[in-house]
Parts: C-alpha cells; structure tokens; sequence
C-alpha cells in the first residue's frame, strides 16, 4: 500500500472539541511530546481512555471547528506522537489548523463525515486525493487534498526544518 493511502480504525468526536479536551492544560509543563501522548482526549467525556485504547494508525473523525481554544501545540504533538497519521475534520479553528502543518501534521477538511463515519468504522485515507472510503459500510466521501506545500513541510518534520532547507539552497 502507498505511504499516501492510510487505512485505521475512527475514533469520533463531535462539534467545538478544544485543546483543553485533546490535552488538558494541567499537563502543560510536560515538555517531551512523547510523553503528551498518553494524556490524550483524557478529559473528553466517554473517550478518557483514547490514548490506551487507540492504535497506532487509528483516525480522529470530528465535526466542526476542531481544535478551538488555545493555541497550544501539545494539542497537536499528542496525537502526532500516540501514532493517529491524520485528522479528519469538517472543520478546524485556525490555530490548530496552522499548528498542525507547521509541525508536520496532516489535517483535512472532510464535510458533514460525522454523520457517514461512526465509532470502529474502518477507514481508507488518500492524502493525494482526498478520498476516504469507509471500508464497513462502503461509502465514499471526499475531502481537501493535502497540499504539495503541506507534503514538502510534512517531508521535512516542520515548517522550521523546511524553512532551513530552503535558506541553504538558497545559499549554495
């Protein structure tokens, strides 16, 4: 299977999901993402156990305007790191928007997918296309494409590594 077609189980979430659910603030201090990892969704009701239960490859599904709050990148760094390859959201806040492609993240706008995607579904992603089958119920739903720009910054780890190549090759 091509490294742009993903395939995980959904996780999903509902409209307004802030920062404080997807990492809560009194665990701020923590300063190496791989330990942010487990703490994720823990004060999400009905989803305190993510983080144990997830898999490696497993997608968070949401609606509306994901990752509201504050703009702090632990949001993003937990998932990253607890292994979920992409976000698909109807819509995301700004903030965490740029959050996750400045770190490398990928992160589509998937229209109305909570009402086509539950709980344990099965998923196959394209970031290419766009294209999301739900492989339990053989639906297909089609979302934004990552962006060449996006697929650059993700090659690179992050709009700072990224930005550093492009200084040198300008220097040479």
């Amino acid at each position: 299977m091509a490294e742009n077609i993903l395939r995980g189980r959904a996780w999903v979430f509902g409209d307004d999901v802030d920062t404080d659910l997807i990492y809560h603030n009194k665990y701020l201090a923590i300063t190496d993402p791989k330990e942010m990892a487990q703490y994720s969704f823990e004060y999400y009701p009905g989803k305190e156990n993510f983080a144990k239960e997830a898999k490696p490859g497993d997608f968070v599904v949401a609606g509306h305007n994901f990752g509201c709050g504050s703009s702090r990148e632990h949001a993003v760094y937990c998932l990253k790191e607890l292994g979920i390859p992409v976000i698909l959201a109807e819509s995301y806040a700004r903030i965490y928007y740029r959050n996750a492609v400045n770190n490398g993240y990928p992160v589509l706008v998937v229209p109305e997918i909570t009402k086509k995607v539950k709980d344990g579904d099965e998923l196959e992603v394209n970031l290419d296309t766009g294209e999301i089958k739900n492989l339990t119920t053989g639906e297909v739903m089609h979302g934004d494409a990552v962006t060449d720009l996006e697929k650059e910054i993700m090659a690179y780890g992050g709009l700072i590594p990224y930005l550093k190549a492009q200084a040198a090759k300008e220097q040479k």
